[in-house]
């Protein structure tokens, strides 16, 4: 189905979201046509961020506002819905649209698997009403949909499409860019340039595609890598609870902005614990790459500061492999907790692969390798 029958159908002027590739269509039409212009479109942190802001939305307009997310997003709407949009508390309507990773009997990453399984009983359970749209979906069974779901709304319910792969399509292109220099793989290489055999727990997407590669054209065991494949925005608290238990073990974080925004709490209590052991690095280049190239809203805030904030004692910025490399070099010696935001272009070879090992298999060799 084209995007723009799927959007007319929908009959909604506001869009909040955390991007997907399964949405692809629908981002790169939302940024065409609104840009993040915050009346009508507006890229979030987190799909609860974005849950809370279609609520402001509807109070402040009466009308019936969208949240777009991939269904690993779920699980940060379960708060704001239940406790807050249900129609047993303020009763305030939504339209989801839910980009369907790991989908039964559909080849995915692993992490997607079991997300994939309990999509659909997720959002049950939260009494929010479902449609699945496949290639095959007719803009007419769409519209009569549609309407049953409009009724719905109207009594202060939510309710859902959940988008198969290849559902949607759209004819426009978008190119995301930024005016960094750096590309992601060299900064991942110069990283382990330093470390040795120091943990690394590294973040969601194509940064641990890439380190797993680089391990693997240097001919490196993977045992010294944490590859964090789900759970976005969490890479630096495994990271805070591997550092606690492992004061004897410097630990580096390969973060980015994406994920450093999505949970930026966990920035405030590894500044509160104050790890020695523990040096944080944010590969900033303003976009959720690894679902499309998508901007963040890293490109206007500095990232830096906020590290100060939360109590970083040191803090740098770069923007060139020679600064990077003093800095790394720096972080290895110090005995204290280290931040480094390196900006980076948005970007990644054509031909990059994905872990060839299992998430356990992961697992299993960073804990060997750690207990030695």
């Amino acid at each position: 189905m084209k995007i723009e029958t799927f959007v007319k159908i929908l009959g909604a002027d506001f869009y909040a979201g955390v991007p997907d590739s399964q949405l692809k269509a629908l981002c790169n039409y939302l940024i065409n046509t609104y840009g993040t212009d915050g009346t009508h479109h507006i890229i979030a942190a987190n799909e609860g961020n974005c849950t809370a802001l279609a609520a402001g939305y509807h109070l402040a307009t009466g009308k019936v506002p969208v949240v777009y997310m991939q269904n690993s997003g779920e699980g940060n709407i379960i708060n704001p819905v239940a406790s807050l949009m249900n129609d047993k508390v303020y009763g305030i309507p939504c339209i989801f649209v839910v980009g369907w990773r790991g989908e039964p009997g559909v080849k995915d990453e692993p992490q997607h698997k079991y997300q994939g399984e309990v999509t659909i009983k997720l959002l049950e359970d939260m009494d929010i009403s479902t449609y699945i749209i496949g290639e095959h979906t007719t803009e007419e069974e769409l519209e009569d949909v549609m309407e049953d779901f409009r009724g719905m709304l109207a009594a202060g319910k939510q309710v859902s499409f959940v988008v198969r792969k290849g559902a949607l399509e759209y004819g426009g292109v978008s190119k995301y860019a930024n005016g960094n220099k750096l590309i992601r793989e060299d900064v991942v290489r110069h990283i382990i340039d330093v470390t040795g055999d120091d943990p690394i727990v590294s973040t969601t997407g194509k940064t641990s595609r890439e380190l797993f590669e680089l391990r693997v054209s240097r001919n490196e065991t993977h045992g010294h890598d944490f590859l964090t494949v789900g759970s976005m925005g969490h890479s630096s608290s495994i990271a805070l609870g591997l550092a606690m238990q492992r004061p004897d073990k410097k630990v580096w974080i390969i973060d980015g902005d994406g994920s450093m925004l999505m949970h930026m709490g966990s920035m405030a209590l590894i500044g509160a614990y104050l790890p020695k052991n523990i040096v944080h690095i944010v590969i900033n280049n303003s976009a959720h790459e690894s679902v499309g190239g998508q901007p963040t809203v890293a490109g206007h805030m500095d990232i830096a500061k906020v590290a100060e904030g939360c109590a970083y004692p040191n803090v740098i910025s770069v923007d060139t492999l020679e600064n990077l490399d003093a800095a790394l070099e720096a972080a290895k010696r110090k005995d204290e907790l280290t931040f480094i935001e390196v900006k980076s272009a948005i970007g990644a070879r054509d031909d990059l692969g994905r872990p060839t090992t299992s998430a356990k298999e992961n697992k299993e060799s960073f804990m060997k390798e750690l207990m030695k």
